[in-house]
């Protein structure tokens, strides 16, 4: 079997793999509306219930939400927000509450 003599050319070529340029995904941020008939207890629970949130903590975001009209909720991937929505949706429909959540990008 004959081989094929090397080359200056051949025995130097190295391939390089580039890093891939990826950047971190969109990042969302939950949002919850005030109504006039959920009550501050519930939407309390569902922070504490749906986004970890301690009782103080969940009590701040409550009245921001009572007082400004709006309150974030927490920052998430778009999968893990638009999960959260509608988890806290149906949680509140359930329960016969209006209450309106939805996911704005960052």
């Amino acid at each position: 079997m004959a081989t094929r003599p090397k080359t200056g050319d051949e025995s130097s070529t190295v391939l390089h793999e580039k890093p891939a340029q990826t950047k971190p995904p969109a990042m969302w941020q939950v949002v919850m509306y005030n109504d006039d008939y959920t009550p501050m207890e519930f939407v309390i629970d569902v922070l504490e219930k749906f986004f970890g949130h301690a009782h103080e903590r969940a009590t701040q975001i409550m009245l921001k939400v009572h007082t400004e009209g709006r309150g974030v909720c927490g920052v998430f991937p778009r999968d893990v927000a638009a999960m959260k929505v509608e988890q806290v949706v149906d949680h509140a429909r359930k329960h016969q509450h209006p209450l309106r959540c939805g996911m704005e990008e960052v």
